[in-house]
Formats: C-alpha cells, structure tokens, sequence
C-alpha cells in the first residue's frame, strides 16, 4: 500500500488509473477526478479523450454522488463529448468519398474514427446504465446534460447509417462491418436511454421548472430520431414512438402546454401514410403474383400490424390532447381522406384482393371511424371539414364524401350542440365560412360524378344478423342520409328543409334527384299532415317560377312524386286549393299523376283537367289569336297531355273528340316557319305531337300525313333535343296503325326518311330513344317494307342489332373504363374550376319573345324555405 501512494495520486499514468481496484477508485476520487477532467478539457487527441472518458465512467463514476452527478461529471464532460464526436463525423462524411481498396490509408483512417465512435457511444451507455443502476426514482433536474447528449450522438449515428450509401460512394462494403457495430451500439444506447427515461419523475405541482422543460426536449428529440429511423427498423421506430406516447401521456399534467402537438400528430400521420402505402404495394405484389410466396405474406401482416399500432398510437393521443390539436386537425382530416382514397372502392386504389381488403378494413381502416367519433365534439375539426373554400383534388372527393357520411351516422348519438354545431351555417371569420353538414353532403355527392357513373360499390349490412351486400354510391348516401333525417333534432328541421330546396334547385341532376329521394322520404316518414304541408308549398314554389328552367323541372318532379304520399282527404283539399277548372291552376295539373289519385276522385279530376284545358284552347281558337299568345296554351296542352297519359280510362268518347279536335285545330296552325324561327311554338309542337299520337288510331289520314311532312323539312333545320324526341314519340305510335293504300306513297317515304335520320344522330339521348322509338314502330308496324329502307347505312343496321342483341356498341375492359372515367372527372372539374362564380339566386336561362335568344333571369320564389319547417308532429311516423 505504500508503494501505491510512493507517487501521488494526482500525477498516477493514465495507463495505472485503469488498473485500481474499486476501493481505491473511491477513496482518491475527490484528488483524482479534478485531473482527469482537466485533462480532458485540454486534450487535443480523440483516442486521449476516449481513454479519459472510460476512465472516468468505469473506475470512478459509480463512487460518485448521484444527486451531484450534473454539476461534477455530465455538465463538464458532456459538452466536450458531443463536440468531439460532432467532430469525428465531420471529418468521417468529409472523407468518406475518397475512400477506396486502392487507398488504405484512407481506409484506415475511416476505420479508426468508426472504432472510436464506438467506444464513445460504448462510454455513453456506461453512464446511462449507471444512473438506471443506481436510482430508483430519477430527478432529470439531476442528469439534465446526459440525456440531451445522447439524444444528439444517437440521431447523428442514425442519420450516417441512413445516408451511408450515397456517403460512401458505393464503397460502403470496406465499411460496413463497423457502420453496423455503430448502428448497433446507438440501438442499444437508446433501448438504455429509454429504460432510465423511464424512471424519470416530474413534480405535478410545479407548472414550469426545468425539469418540465427538458422532458419536453426529449420527447421532441425523440421525435427527430422517429422521423430519421421510420425505414431503417420498424421494430425500432415502433418501440420509439410507443416510448414518446407513453412519455406523453405519462407527463401530461405538466407538458401539455409546451408540447410540439403539430409535430407529432404530423409525424404519426406520416407514419401511418407511409406504412400504409408500403400494405398496399405488397398486397398488390402478392396479387400479381401466380405464386404465394409466404415471406411476402409475413412481411405484409407485419406492415399491416404496424399500420394498425401507428393507427392506435394517433387514436391514443387525439384522446388525451384533443383541447391543444386545433392546429391539426387539417393534417387529421387529410389522413382520412388520403387512407380511404387509396383503398377500394375509390378509382384510385390499389389493386389488392378481396382478402387483402378485408384484412386491412378489419385490422386498420376500423380505427379511423373511432378516431372520427372523437374527433366530432371539436369545432376546429367542424370548420376544417365544412369549410366552405374546402378544394380537393378529384382522387379525395369520394373519400370526404364518405368521411360526411360516417359524420352523419354518428351525430345521432351526440348531444344536442354537437349535433347543431355540424348542421348549422356559421360565419367563422371575414375570410371563412363553415356550410352545414346537409349541405356539404350534396356538394360533395356532387362532385362524385366519376363513382356514380362508374358506378362503384360499396359493402353495407342492410339489417343486423345479414350478410353484407353491395350497394351503389347512391344508395348508401341516400339510405344514410334518410336514417340521419329519421333521427333529426326537432331544433333542425329548418337546417334540413333549407338544404333539401337548395339540392333541389341544383343544376347538377344527380343531386337534386338525391334531394327528391330523401324528401320523399320525409314526406312518407312523416305525418300526413306534413307532407301535404310540403305539397303546398313546392305547387306555390312551381306557380312563382318566372318561366322554363332547370329549377322548375325538378321541382315539378318532386311535386308528381310527393303528390303520391298524400291520402285521399289531402289531396281533396289539394284539388279545391288548386282547382283545375280555374285556368291559372292547370300549369300545376300538367306536372301530376291522376294514378296517384283514387279511381273516382282521378275520374272527376281528369274530366275537369280536360273540360277547363279544352275550353281554354277553344277561347284561344275563337279568339283574334296572336303569336305571342300562343305560348299561354303550352301549359294547357301540357296538361291535357297529363290526362291523357295517366287517366285516359275517365274520358269519354266525347272528351277524348274534344280534345283530339282542338289539338287538330292547333297544329292547322303551324308552318315550318314558324315552328322554326320560335322556341315556344317549338314547344307546342312537342306538346301537340304525343298528344294527337295518343289519338292516332282515329285521326284523319291527311292530318298524319301533314304531320309526318312537317317533321321531314323540320328535321333538316337541327330543331333542338326536346323537338326530336317529341318526333320519335309520334312515330313510335304509328308502329300500331294501318296507312290506307291511298296515302302510302306519302307517307311511306317521309316516314323511313325521318327514322333514318334519327338513327344517325350522334346525340347519346336520342340515339337510345330513336333506337326504343324504332324498335317499337318496327315489332307493330304492318308496313314491313320500309323497315329496311330506315336503316340507311352499315352503321345504322350494326347499331340497331346490337340494341336489339342487348350488347354493348364499344368493348371496353374494366380498367379502361375506369381509367376513362377518372380522365372524365378531371376534365369535369378543371372545366367548373374555370367556370366564373355564379350571380346569386337561381339562374335561368328563358328565351326572348323577340329573337329567340335565351337571357338570364333570376328566379326568386316568393315562398321562403323556412316555410317548410314541419309542425309539433312532425318526427311522428305515418300510419297510412
């Protein structure tokens, strides 16, 4: 023992130090310690420091306090450590592209800084191991310098492990061996790191102290190594962020307000994209192949369940932070929307099996719906959806689509300001609007044209206990939304009629009929009262529309089919509300279906219809006639054509010659001329043509043969759609009569020319109903012969027999048309994105009285929507 103390102990060789034994360690800690840290400080040579360092972390750390262990060892060795290892990876990326086989001493000098980063991480987990080793409960006031240090060297040795290709220079192989030992060696000081952070406490009654503060620094640190090993180790990256979550929710108390949320819930979204994309282009690989390989199998379940953990991770978290995610709740809302628009049945997902799908609906796609249910209560998560400038692009339409549907199933089950919150319009700055939820379905619906035309399918339980079936785009969000009125707030119902009239005055068809088919069923749902209430007020809608236009269209549509939920006491009050023996109520009459009415109440109806319509055409025949007059009749017509249609059993013989004799009497008016240079008389003419077709069989031979001689030179002027179909519809009745001998020469040729003609229109609508038209004139006629002189070219005769054949006029595989479909919708909403902004109200475009020209006009229904709130038993189901 003498001999040991011979040479003081201050001034003993490094080489020695390394040898004490561990009670000496202790006992001249207090004279040796101060030595060995100045001679780190002011040592010039990486392979002294890191002798020094192991020194000092194996003899004499663990005789240390561990309460000082901040102030007598991590502050002042720590710094240097991060900077002397900073250092090395400097001069190692530096270097690294000159190395070669060729230039060993190059090699060398690599190999070496490796070497030596290794044993530098190799100190650091003897420090970190110390602390875990030594203390239960930790204090990070107390080691502060440690974990930040580390957390530095760590995410610096993964960056260089991820980079080591392109660092390298594809000379990675005279390398590699070490680079895996520093992979290594950081895994494991992390795993450490993670152990000790562990057992940190953090004072709850403390809002702000350091220690807060620096748990803070971890996570987020913690954080860039997860954005840096996301595709070296999934295992790794998993446990990593299992870590930051548990660390998260552990400190929550104090941490929540200095947390980066953004930066997490940004990355956990990522992660999930990521992992989720990597299932999909597996799942596709593995379909493509002939042969099952099972390592591809292994390696997509163990995708899949990682996506899944990421998936609960986000769950996790949004349910403990959710007061401070305002900031994301765009980045949540993308994931969604991102997720379903890579997934069947968008047109833009990947091509996976059907056992693929199932797997990842039921081990991933689940916990996105959870995930929206927390989401609802949170008004920042409300705006970002129903933001009224929301653009997307055309692959995420369906997807939010679907995202308002899953919105609408859950809002049932929440109170009434969740509920209200959703579905009210609310001005949420100058700049920013947020729509309500109803109408933000039918927009969205809208832009679904692609699926709907398609059309996609969805899967759907249509009962609890049956097997899922499946159903069109269509039939989901109609079937969903009309469950979702079912259960409507009674607070709502204005929200809901608003939005219902606004989808039915839409321009886009597919909309408004959505509109029609749940506002049928309101009106069956609800009481009879109710729907009667809404009669009134759609026929009051129909009586203020300023002229033709699309809005008036469907809102005759919705009247014809609303008219059929009505009981009988109803629609009597309805028929002496809107008498049809007075004049200004047939435009009403021509829009509803005497079927919907019972057999004597529809025979009584159809008698007044067809009394007061026919009078009035009298009137108008009798009286000095005008042209401009003559448009007044359409409406009449029109209804007299309603009758005719739907109650032609309650006329008799005397009404049906009233009816025919007037309808003559109009069309001895009309020349090619006239019909030519006016829209309206245009439209009489489409009225008076399926009229005097419904008396074909006994009207006067040369009437028909005028008729079919007006429409031959009509045809050569390009008439408009409704004109040409009003056409076919006359012709399609001469299929049932006989053409006296005496007439045929007439009638024959003009007959099979106009057929001919319409058979080669380009248009799609007419095409169809020339080839319906034709096909029924062709199956009655008597007159075989002129059949083949209407198909006038190759063409023509290939087209009727493949409608006839029911196949298909252009073969196209599936994938095709979905390809054409998607270019379709692009092209759709490039060209509405160009469109200019709409005046406000409802556009319509009526013709002149003058020139023909069409002008727009601004209809503005004296009946507000708010009128169509329903009465105190309203949600009360019909009995009838």
């Amino acid at each position: 023992m003498s001999q040991e103390r011979a040479v003081p102990a201050s001034a003993v060789p490094l080489e020695e130090l390394s040898s004490w034994p561990e009670e000496l360690c202790r006992r001249e800690l207090p004279s040796v310690l101060p030595r060995l840290l100045s001679m780190y400080q002011h040592s010039d040579s990486w392979i002294e420091h890191i002798q020094i360092l192991k020194i000092i972390v194996e003899m004499f750390l663990p005789h240390m306090n561990h309460l000082t262990l901040e102030q007598t060892f991590f502050s002042q060795v720590l710094p240097k450590t991060v900077r002397l290892f900073d250092d090395m990876m400097y001069e190692l990326t530096s270097q690294a592209r000159g190395l070669s086989s060729q230039n060993l001493e190059i090699q060398t000098t690599l190999r070496n800084i490796l070497q030596t980063m290794v044993q530098l991480l190799g100190a650091l987990t003897g420090c970190v191991q110390h602390v875990c080793a030594t203390q239960e409960s930790i204090i990070l006031e107390n080691i502060h310098s440690l974990p930040s240090s580390v957390l530095h060297v760590i995410k610096s040795t993964f960056v260089h492990c991820k980079n080591s290709e392109s660092v390298y220079s594809g000379r990675l192989h005279l390398v590699s061996d070490l680079l895996q030992a520093l992979f290594k060696e950081a895994y494991s000081l992390q795993k450490q790191l993670m152990e000790l952070l562990d057992m940190v406490c953090v004072d709850p009654l403390i809002d702000e102290n350091d220690d807060i503060l620096n748990m803070v620094v971890v996570i987020h640190s913690l954080l860039d190594i997860c954005s840096v090993i996301s595709s070296m180790d999934h295992a790794f990256h998993a446990n990593t962020w299992k870590f930051i979550i548990k660390q998260s929710l552990k400190h929550q108390s104090v941490i929540k307000s200095q947390l980066k949320h953004k930066d997490i819930i940004t990355s956990l979204c990522e992660d999930i994209l990521f992992s989720f994309h990597s299932c999909l282009q597996l799942g596709e690989q593995m379909t493509q192949s002939d042969a099952q390989d099972n390592t591809d199998c292994r390696l997509f379940q163990k995708t899949l369940k990682l996506c899944r953990f990421f998936a609960n991770s986000l769950l996790h978290y949004t349910k403990e932070f959710l007061p401070f995610l305002s900031d994301s709740c765009c980045t949540l809302h993308q994931l969604y929307l991102q997720v379903h628009s890579k997934f069947p049945p968008s047109l833009y997902a990947a091509g996976i099996s059907k056992a693929q799908q199932e797997e990842i609906a039921g081990a991933f796609l689940v916990t996105l719906d959870p995930l929206v249910t927390q989401l609802l209560k949170f008004q920042p998560f409300v705006e970002v959806v129903l933001d009224s400038k929301l653009e997307l692009p055309c692959e995420l339409q369906f997807p939010q689509c679907l995202l308002l549907v899953v919105i609408m199933d859950e809002l049932p089950s929440q109170p009434e300001d969740v509920q209200t919150l959703w579905c009210t319009e609310s001005q949420v700055s100058e700049a920013t609007t947020r729509v309500s939820l109803l109408k933000a379905i039918f927009s969205s619906f809208e832009q679904c044209s692609g699926e709907l035309s398609l059309p996609v399918h969805l899967q759907e339980v249509k009962s609890k206990g049956q097997t899922e079936v499946a159903v069109t785009l269509y039939q989901h969000v109609c079937v969903h939304l009309c469950t979702f009125i079912a259960s409507l707030h009674p607070s709502l119902f204005p929200e809901l009629d608003t939005a219902l009239l606004n989808a039915v005055l839409s321009a886009n068809m597919i909309t408004s009929l959505l509109a029609m088919d749940a506002w049928c069923f309101l009106a069956r749902y609800g009481t009879a009262e109710l729907c009667a209430h809404h009669v009134t007020i759609v026929a009051h809608l129909i009586k203020s529309c300023p002229g033709e236009c699309h809005q008036l269209t469907s809102l005759s549509v919705l009247l014809r089919r609303l008219f059929f939920f009505m009981t009988p006491p109803q629609q009597v009050e309805f028929i002496q509300k809107f008498s049809p023996k007075e004049a200004e109520n047939l435009l009403l009459w021509q829009y509803i279906s005497f079927q919907a009415l019972p057999a004597e109440l529809r025979k009584q109806t159809a008698l007044e219809v067809s009394r007061s319509g026919t009078a009035e055409c009298r009137k108008w025949l009798s009286s000095s006639r005008s042209l401009g007059e003559l448009e007044s009749l359409n409406p009449v017509l029109s209804a007299l054509l309603a009758v005719c249609n739907s109650a032609s059993e309650a006329l008799d013989i005397g009404q049906q010659t009233a009816v025919k004799e007037v309808g003559s009497q109009l069309w001895a008016l009309l020349n090619i001329k006239l019909v030519t240079g006016q829209p309206y008389v245009q439209q009489t003419l489409s009225l008076l043509l399926p009229l005097l077709g419904f008396f074909i069989q006994t009207l006067d031979p040369q009437l028909i043969s005028q008729v079919i001689t007006l429409q031959t030179s009509l045809l050569k002027s390009e008439p408009p759609d409704h004109v040409r179909l009003a056409v076919l519809d006359f012709l399609s009745s001469l299929g049932k009569l006989f053409i006296p001998q005496a007439i045929q020469d007439k009638i024959l040729p003009h007959l099979s020319s106009v057929f001919a003609s319409l058979l080669a229109d380009r248009n799609w609508l007419l095409e169809q109903h020339s080839l319906e038209a034709f096909t029924q004139f062709a199956e009655g006629t008597n007159h075989e012969e002129i059949v083949p002189q209407c198909l006038s070219s190759e063409e023509t005769k290939k087209k009727v027999v493949s409608f006839l054949e029911k196949t298909g006029f252009v073969d196209e595989t599936a994938a095709a048309r979905v390809e054409r479909v998607k270019q379709e919708k692009a092209f759709c909403k490039k060209s509405t994105s160009r469109a200019p902004p709409g005046r406000r109200g409802v556009q319509v475009s009526t013709p002149s009285s003058n020139s023909g020209l069409g002008g727009n006009r601004v209809v503005t229904p004296k009946v507000s929507a708010s009128r169509l709130a329903s009465d105190e038993n309203g949600d009360t189901p019909r009995k009838d």
